[in-house]
């Protein structure tokens, strides 16, 4: 059948399965949306209130569901508003297609109202890139962004459609939505069993979990193989709820922000096993002593991470799930009493604690969260001490429930993530953690919440200050608070009701619980305005570039 282009955008989207996009309209791209109108039982367009908004909430979407996120902006200044929520899915290893409008053909490359290289600009950010310049490559281009940003390492994707390609027309045959390929093995029986011998005979070892567990969908493998070789598990922030905080093995964040017993482990420890982990400078630190005792063993499924930041003994490149499989079969049974002996009296010794000082605490607003919900809910988080706070102090039990830009560390990216989330995740409860300048960045997004009648709950951690830069401020710059203050006044709780959303304040612990569950009870957005101290502080902290044993308590 004959088709235009626009019309073949939306059936190679319902090919793919995608029944959201978030996006917004403009000259490059008024073909497309008014096909998107013409099909609108069948794909929902969700309006953001900016670009950005669409890019992280088809990276929170994504995220939240393991699906493909997809957005799309109009050519110009909307697709360089895409540009900061690609490089945050690109950091952070999620699948997303964004799409945007070019001008015509016959306008390429003379600098037109509102034209921009937009593949240009995106070429380090993304997978793959296409700029699509003749109807009858949209098809197969499309098909092949939304493989290319599924298979292997997961990733963003940009497709860049000019305006006359829209138009167009050409036939379309529909086909069935190809599978990525699957990730082989990618290591021998040979290498399994030296890398299961060297398990087997470590006295000391532990797991460092990363994000690439829950992208793997290898929990379970993971659990396993722990349960049975008896190994203490720490995570990174990307990692989290890839294996259980409730589980005894559990020791916590490890790194700039870690647990002093994460930390201690990975310094006395005689097997390091990294898995689907980067080694990033928050987690190593200091490079020439992080784990000085150990022999490192890396899990990994992409092979330009072995040896990228530290050196590794034991590379293991490959699925990730199919591995720990086979190691789950070679492993022996071990007790390792006198180790495991010491991590709990690390614990016991070394707990994550905070002062109780009469002050409302952020920490004790995460653990009644974690309370109330019972652990079932989705948190995002903006980038800062909330997104600290929101890793410590609730407890994780299960993949894609800690969405943060851990990576590219986007301020502002939460609200559109939770809203991506929500939408993802209908039947679950999404709260957004946010400290006061990040919410600043884009609560333009309270809009769109409002307008979806979609029931988050942000939770605004207000110290008045741009809280995480303060506090290095303070601890490393001579308490030169240059910039930091932003105590402008602004009544969060009035801005919420102006948006239509509920707004409520809390000052003190104890109105903590009854704010919570009233959120809780809502059927619309609500914000939660937290005033607390802004001299507020997350601990432990490794000052920059010092051993991660080197930890500055509270």
């Amino acid at each position: 059948m004959k088709l235009t282009g626009a019309e073949i955008f939306v059936e190679c989207l319902k090919e793919q399965g995608v029944d959201t996009i978030f996006g917004y309209p403009g000259g490059a791209v008024l073909n497309i949306y008014d096909a998107l109108y013409k099909h609108r039982d069948k794909i929902r367009h969700i309006l953001t209130s900016h670009e950005q908004g669409a890019a992280h909430a088809a990276d929170g979407y994504a995220r939240a569901t393991g699906k493909v996120g997809v957005c799309l902006a109009t050519s110009g200044p909307g697709a360089t508003n895409l540009v900061t929520g690609i490089a945050t899915a690109y950091m952070d290893s999620v699948p997303i297609v964004a799409f945007t409008g070019q001008v015509p053909t016959s306008l390429l490359g003379k600098d037109s109202f509102q034209e921009v290289d937009i593949t240009g600009i995106t070429a380090p950010i993304t997978k793959h890139n296409y700029i699509v310049k003749d109807v009858n490559d949209l098809a197969p281009i499309i098909r092949k962004a939304f493989v290319i940003a599924k298979e292997g390492r997961p990733g963003p994707v940009l497709v860049d459609i000019c305006k006359d390609v829209t138009a167009a027309v050409t036939e379309y045959e529909p086909v069935k939505a190809a599978q990525p390929r699957a990730v082989p093995i990618g290591v021998n029986q040979l290498e399994l069993q030296q890398a299961a011998d060297v398990i087997n005979r470590a006295q000391q070892p532990i797991i460092l979990a990363g994000g690439g567990i829950g992208i793997a969908d290898a929990c379970e493998e993971l659990l396993e193989l722990v349960s049975k070789a008896n190994i203490p598990v720490a995570t990174t922030l990307m990692g989290l709820g890839g294996f259980p905080a409730t589980h005894p093995l559990y020791t916590g964040l490890v790194g700039m922000h870690g647990t002093k017993t994460s930390n201690l482990a990975v310094s006395n420890c005689d097997l390091f096993i990294a898995i689907g982990a980067r080694f990033s400078d928050r987690v190593i630190s200091n490079v020439k002593r992080f784990a000085p005792n150990a022999q490192i063993m890396h899990i990994d499924i992409d092979p330009a991470e072995i040896g990228k930041n530290i050196n590794v003994h034991y590379p293991l490149v490959g699925n990730v799930k199919l591995i720990l499989q086979e190691l789950c079969r070679k492993v022996e049974i071990k007790e390792r009493t006198e180790w495991l002996d010491k991590i709990q009296r690390w614990k016991k010794e070394y707990p994550l604690a905070y002062q109780k000082n009469g002050t409302l605490k952020p920490q004790y607003i995460m653990q009644k969260i974690d309370e109330l919900t019972n652990g079932e809910a989705i948190i995002t988080t903006e980038v800062g001490q909330n997104q600290l706070w929101a890793a410590q102090y609730y407890k994780y039990t299960r993949p894609r429930t800690y969405i943060s830009s851990g990576g590219l560390g986007t301020m502002g990216y939460g609200l559109g993530a939770c809203i991506g989330a929500q939408i993802g995740q209908p039947t679950k409860r999404v709260f957004n953690i946010a400290g006061d300048g990040s919410f600043r960045m884009n609560c333009n997004e309270l809009a769109t919440a409002v307008e979806y009648k979609l029931p988050i709950i942000i939770v605004i951690l207000n110290n008045h200050v741009l809280g995480m830069v303060r506090q290095w401020q303070e601890l490393f710059y001579d308490s030169r608070f240059s910039s930091t203050t932003i105590d402008r006044g602004t009544d969060f709780v009035k801005l919420a009701q102006a948006y239509g959303a509920k707004g409520l304040n809390i000052t003190r612990n104890d109105e903590v619980e009854d704010a919570i569950k009233e959120a809780l009870a809502s059927d619309i957005p609500v914000v939660i305005n937290c005033e607390i101290d802004r001299d507020e502080k997350v601990f432990p902290i490794v000052p920059p570039g010092a051993p991660i044993d080197e930890i500055i308590e509270e």
